[in-house]
């Protein structure tokens, strides 16, 4: 049996382009290649599509080529579209066309996690590793996601949704509070609002990443997380973490230089907290998985209370993987260093149910 053809996707056109580069570059270092032949397809910033040899600094300039997802599922793959010796510009209809068994697409914020490379992947008619579109809608609007969950009998905060351009009252809260995008990624446009004054300003902040806005009461609690991985019935989690602050609010992927630390927080893995707290959190983190039907892999990121109870804080359908990332590092705490992580995601996908 020949090696499996993997489509990689990086890079994106959001505020985590730089970290999905990050994300993919640890995919290439781990991926078997005695089973995978890897396609590596960067995304710039402005949208464009290039065939690369991978997710180096310098793909995007490099040998590369302009290259299309057919959204003819009869093709299932890709078109790689062919220049001239020189490679200066391309010549009008010509192409190859590169068959693809399975795409991993290594993408976060808006058009990776959203439900948008999502719709395209489905019209594509190839497997994609992680959730699908609704799903990936559901978990992006945190507003949604919170819906879905206080149905499903699971705590979370309360909030209130504005425009970006609505007059709000800002007496109606009790402070503290944090203001977000409400379909954003990590922490770009969060800010925690500690009385009234501030509250305009933070709005106007989010508004720059998404015209809804979410209000939401700050959970005094320990900020926890759990990595999961597969397709229900059959999940696997990894340890839990809990990020230990010295100061402020978590915010990841926003300090100058990550993979040497964070100013104000500190990852804990395994999760200094007692067993019976440990395993709330995990059978909560899978019970919000389902509730929202999610597949493949998914960061489950809760508030713990003094009280032992637990709170949703938000769901990344495709959480970081960068070597800095909560994801892997709880998942090998667990015994599964990323390498497995990607053969399971792989397998799951190939054979999972129709979408």
């Amino acid at each position: 049996m020949g090696k499996l053809k993997v489509g990689i996707l990086f890079g994106g056109v959001s505020e985590e382009h730089g970290v999905s580069v990050k994300s993919a570059r640890q995919v290439a270092q781990h991926l078997d290649t005695e089973k995978y032949e890897p396609y590596y397809i960067g995304i710039s910033q402005s949208g464009a599509w290039k065939l690369c040899d991978g997710p180096d600094t310098d793909w995007e300039h490099g040998n590369s080529s302009p290259v299309v997802l057919s959204p003819d599922s009869s093709v299932r793959g890709l078109l790689v579209l062919e220049s001239d010796r020189l490679g200066s510009r391309i010549r009008q209809g010509q192409y190859r066309t590169v068959n693809l068994d399975v795409i991993l697409p290594v993408l976060h914020g808006k058009r990776g996690e959203d439900g948008a490379i999502q719709g395209l992947l489905e019209l594509s008619g190839i497997p994609y590793a992680g959730c699908d579109i609704q799903s990936s809608v559901l978990c992006m609007d945190k507003t949604l996601t919170y819906l879905v969950v206080r149905g499903a009998g699971i705590p979370t905060p309360d909030f209130w949704i504005v425009g970006a351009k609505e007059t709000v009252d800002p007496d109606q809260f009790s402070y503290p509070v944090f203001v977000k995008p409400a379909r954003s990624g990590s922490s770009f446009g969060v800010s925690k609002v500690n009385s009234k004054d501030e509250l305009a300003g933070a709005i106007e902040t989010a508004a720059q990443y998404d015209g809804k806005i979410l209000i939401e009461e700050a959970v005094v609690a320990s900020e926890v997380g759990c990595a999961i991985l597969g397709n229900d019935p059959e999940l696997t989690v990894g340890e839990v973490d809990h990020i230990a602050l010295s100061h402020g609010f978590f915010k990841i992927h926003q300090e100058s230089a990550p993979e040497s630390g964070s100013e104000n927080s500190t990852p804990i893995v395994p999760a200094d907290i007692p067993a019976e707290a440990r395993s709330l959190v995990q059978e909560t983190a899978k019970a919000i998985y389902r509730a929202l039907g999610c597949t493949g892999l998914a960061r489950v990121d809760l508030f713990l209370k003094e009280d032992g109870s637990v709170v949703l804080n938000e769901v990344n359908t495709f959480p970081g993987l960068t070597s800095y990332s909560r994801y892997p590092r709880m998942m090998t705490a667990a015994g599964l260093p990323l390498g497995q992580v990607i053969d399971r995601l792989v397998s799951a996908t190939l054979s999972g149910s129709p979408r």
